[in-house]
């Protein structure tokens, strides 16, 4: 292994964690604009219009995205737009030290050491979050870049990772937390794939480390 590819989104951090401080922020918001109330439901019509549009297959993803969630929330595409970079890609970057994994930052120190790459292939925008989260790539691959262009589980973005690293896909490894995307996305591109297991010390477990090392050794 030359590699590790990491997810973002509920694999470098707790998302859920992050979900709650938000939500407690929107609420915040509307005891001054009660109109920051229905901002809740386009986030949700737009998480849930891309969750049901990764297999479509079709090219201009990062605008056909918010015209999913527009139709959704019946509002507009602008709306849905403002409303997603504010909540989604904005207020979320001082909560993301807070709601690190513990043992994340080490980890990308001993891959480091080890001269192992590291990449990060996210569905989202992750440059703004993985400067947030005090972590480093040498590659930062989105499935909304021009030349992705497809949402995960389509592997493209996971090939197009491995090209700008130089490696090939069977010397990486990619960590992600949710196997019905992640895991087929790395199943699809044949990479092997590490599924991050919650409610444990995933990146504190000595057994990580063991499992890197035999894949850096093999």
């Amino acid at each position: 292994m030359k590699a590790v590819i990491f997810d973002v989104d509920g694999t470098l951090y707790d998302q859920s964690k992050l979900r709650l401080r938000i939500l407690f922020d929107m609420v915040a918001a509307s005891i001054w604009h009660p109109s920051c109330l229905y901002d809740f439901k386009i986030i949700w019509d737009f998480r849930r219009a891309r969750e049901q549009n990764p297999f479509l297959g079709e090219s201009g993803i990062e605008e056909k995205q918010y015209v999913w969630g527009a139709e959704r929330s019946g509002v507009s595409v602008k709306q849905v737009r403002e409303v997603v970079q504010k909540w989604m890609f904005e207020k979320p970057l001082p909560h993301l030290p807070l709601c690190r994994y513990e043992g994340v930052q080490r980890l990308f120190r001993y891959l480091s050491e080890k001269n192992i790459k590291i990449g990060i292939f996210s569905d989202y925008p992750a440059n703004q979050k993985i400067s947030a989260l005090g972590l480093w790539a040498d590659v930062i691959v989105c499935s909304l870049d021009q030349d992705v262009d497809r949402l995960k589980p389509d592997p493209k973005g996971l090939f197009i990772a491995a090209e700008k690293l130089g490696v090939s896909v069977g010397n990486c490894l990619f960590i992600g937390d949710r196997d019905e995307k992640d895991g087929v996305c790395a199943r699809e591109a044949e990479m092997p794939f590490l599924l991050l297991k919650r409610n444990s010390d995933f990146y504190r477990s000595p057994d990580l480390y063991k499992e890197i090392d035999s894949w850096i050794n093999g």
